[in-house]
């Protein structure tokens, strides 16, 4: 950055530089300090009078009026730059633009040459439409913009492309700053909220890898941030607009510009139209280049500014939170929020966007967690009450659960899991020298599977049994509450369980996604033995239901008639039957009725936790747990986990040597009804999960859709249907040991 413009005598060595900067920093000290005039105030920063001696240094008269840059205490600027700071970037358009002057600048102020006007935003509020010949002069400003080339401004950061008609490699680099300059430096502090409310850690990354083949368009310069408060309607005789705000300018594809205008000024819906074709308009007549493809490319700017934009609201709604926490305050951070997040959503893929009641909730364990400053209010602790079928744990008092719940919103992204149901929040309770985990529901979560036993009631089944099998220990259960009524809160339920992952609390859990190793498999053939011992009489005193695979298939035929229209409606269109033929399809078939057992119900492989101490596999998340076949439990985790043949056969082998007779007889024959069955399930219920967006924000399930038409034509083909949008293939199982499929 270039030193201030100073006369000579004072610019000579180093002495009349830390003159000028002493001089310099005593104006603006006393600028600041001084009482802020009456009305409204002024844009950009506060208007001074030069003084002796500074005017002198300055080269200007003593009273000129200078307009004085420092930021707000305690304000992190939510901006992707391009370059270090604004007084560079103005030094270069000086003389190119209508800009103000950059005076003198120093670490935290600068002083610009004032410009006597009225921003936009009093003139013009937001969602008002900017008409006439005004219109006219921002698009001739925007287009005056564009043709500010290279040559003319600070050289770019190593990371720019180097290709300056590269329009995909521009988007692609927008997004990647946005991750590194935006998101990151904030996830210290925010990142568990984020997660909280179901915004994936690479959501940018991903938008980045997905840019596509955009049009070529020669760069220009972009100011980045032209909204209506930065535009200066200035007096009589001057330049028709003046430009402010330029910390975050770049230099790229011009498209960016405009959506950024687009989406920051808020037009009115009905004028945007009219804003695009002025800008066209204006920007073909000086570099027509600059116009190509504009139809097609510039959704995939508006999207890019939405998700940015997403980060940025996000941040500052939850700031002002902080600031002052009250029923006012929460409700409007709630609603920005919420807005934010629909705004994102597609952009980001989030998948389902919690409502205002989930966000409030999230935002008032944050407040409880500490995250208010001390001083600014009463102190806010999340109540709770308890579940008596839970009584109080010995390892875990009461105490113990308070301050889960009072670290549970401030806790940071890596110990924050969000799944199809459940967010997960992992903590470090003091006095308990274990980690635990406060798992709540997400929401009311849109399930089509739904579970026959108590969670909490399952654990603590195994764990009285002492039978080993690797899965966490309940350790307290209730609903929490706020201790303010006035705040609206109606509580959730809650429940506290061990942390069965790595002893790194930094490390993420381990799962085997890909599959299981061979000494995995046998651990889990063994836990499954080990789960025929549990006493599970308690649980259900009928010893779970009579004909197994009659009350599965009514369980499927059920689920099949609950779906929605709309999901029946393209099921039907894909060539899957509906209930009542389903029911006859299933019905041909029989299985061999075996000793029920305590079955987990649901064994995908984010179900499994990979340990390096103790068994090589936890088994958590017993929400669908049920009394059944074994055979079911074994069949049904092989469709679900990618396994190879190799460990199939090992896994059959092993688990027909550690069950008693009595829970395998005759599998050799039924193994293949169950995997039909499970084939056929996943046909609806992925389907289904695709129609309504429910649950794509876990990972089992966004990878169980990825493959819907492999599902859809497995399932088809077993049916002894065609698929009318796929042909039949074969069967996506091998053979099976002790017979063919």
């Amino acid at each position: 950055m270039g030193a201030p413009p100073v006369p000579r005598a004072a610019a000579a060595g180093p002495v009349g530089r830390v003159r000028t900067d002493a001089v310099v920093r005593e104006f603006v000290a006393r600028a600041v300090a001084a009482d802020p005039p009456a009305g409204p105030p002024p844009p950009h920063g506060r208007v001074a009078a030069l003084t002796e001696p500074l005017a002198g240094l300055l080269g200007r008269a003593p009273g000129t009026l200078v307009t004085v840059r420092v930021p707000r205490p305690g304000t992190v600027p939510l901006v992707i730059r391009t370059w270090r700071g604004e007084p560079e970037i103005l030094r270069a358009l000086r003389g190119l633009l209508p800009v103000p002057e950059c005076l003198a600048a120093g670490e935290g102020y600068a002083v610009h040459s004032h410009v006597d006007g009225s921003v936009l935003a009093d003139v013009c509020g937001p969602g008002k439409p900017v008409e006439g010949p005004l219109l006219r002069d921002l698009a001739e400003l925007l287009a005056a913009v564009v043709q500010v080339r290279a040559g003319a401004l600070p050289p770019r950061p190593a990371h720019w492309p180097r290709n300056h008609t590269d329009s995909q490699g521009f988007l692609r680099t927008l997004a990647l700053l946005a991750d590194q300059q935006l998101r990151r430096p904030e996830m210290l502090r925010y990142g568990g909220l984020f997660t909280a409310l179901g915004v994936p850690e690479d959501a940018l990354a991903r938008f980045a890898d997905g840019v596509p083949a955009l049009t070529r368009r020669p760069y220009g310069l972009l100011h980045g941030d032209l909204h209506r408060g930065n535009l200066l309607l200035p007096g009589a005789g001057a330049a028709p607009l003046y430009c402010l705000g330029w910390e975050q300018a770049g230099y790229g594809d011009p498209l960016h510009d405009l959506a950024v205008h687009l989406v920051r000024m808020r037009y009115p819906e009905h004028q945007r139209g009219e804003v695009v074709e002025a800008w066209a308009e204006a920007v073909h007549r000086v570099r027509p280049a600059a116009t190509a493809g504009l139809s097609r490319d510039l959704p995939h700017y508006l999207a890019f500014e939405q998700a940015r934009s997403g980060y940025a609201d996000v941040v500052r709604a939850v700031r002002a939170l902080e600031e002052s926490f009250g029923r006012e305050r929460l409700d409007e951070a709630t609603a920005t929020v919420g807005d934010a997040l629909r705004a994102a959503a597609g952009p980001l893929r989030l998948g389902r966007v919690p409502g205002a009641a989930e966000i409030g909730r999230i935002l008032i364990r944050r407040g409880a967690s500490g995250a208010v400053p001390r001083g600014t209010g009463p102190a806010r602790v999340i109540g709770w009450t308890p579940d008596r079928r839970v009584p109080e744990h010995p390892d875990f008092p009461r105490a113990a659960v308070d301050d889960a719940l009072f670290l549970e919103g401030a806790a940071p992204a890596g110990r924050v899991f969000k799944g199809a149901a459940h967010l997960n929040t992992v903590l470090r309770v003091p006095g308990t020298p274990f980690p635990v985990v406060v798992r709540r529901e997400a929401a009311v979560v849109l399930r089509r599977e739904t579970g026959f036993l108590s969670e909490h009631a399952v654990l603590r089944a195994i764990e009285r049994s002492g039978v080993p099998v690797a899965a966490p220990r309940v350790l307290a259960l209730g609903k929490s509450h706020a201790t303010d009524p006035a705040l609206g809160y109606r509580g959730d339920r809650f429940t506290v369980h061990t942390y069965e992952g790595a002893r790194d609390l930094g490390r993420r859990p381990e799962h085997p996604v890909d599959g299981l190793r061979p000494h995995e498999a046998d651990c889990l053939v063994d836990q499954l033995a080990a789960l025929t011992r549990v006493d599970h009489a308690p649980l259900d005193p009928l010893g779970g239901p009579p004909g197994f695979y009659a009350w599965l298939s009514d369980q499927l035929v059920a689920l099949v008639a609950g779906l929605p229209g709309e999901s029946r409606q393209l099921a039907r269109f894909l060539g899957l039957p509906d209930a009542p033929r389903l029911r006859e399809i299933l019905a041909r078939h029989r299985v061999t009725d075996r000793d029920p057992a305590l079955l987990h119900g649901d064994l995908n492989p984010w179900n499994l936790v990979r340990r390096d101490d103790g068994p090589p596999l936890t088994l958590i998340d017993w929400e669908m747990a049920l009394i059944g076949d074994p055979l079911y439990e074994l069949v049904r985790h092989m469709h679900l986990t990618p396994t190879r043949p190799e460990i199939r056969d090992r896994m059959f082998r092993r688990w027909e040597a550690r069950l008693a007779a009595r829970f395998t007889e005759g599998w050799q024959r039924d193994w293949r009804v169950y995997r039909w069955i499970e084939l056929v399930r996943s046909a609806y219920v992925d389907l289904d999960r695709l129609v309504t967006g429910a649950g794509l924000d876990a990972p089992n399930v966004r990878r169980a859709v990825d493959s819907y038409a492999m599902t859809l034509a497995a399932a088809t083909a077993s049916l002894g249907l065609s698929s009318r949008r796929h042909g039949s293939p074969r069967p996506v199982w091998p053979t099976a040991p002790g017979g063919p499929a």
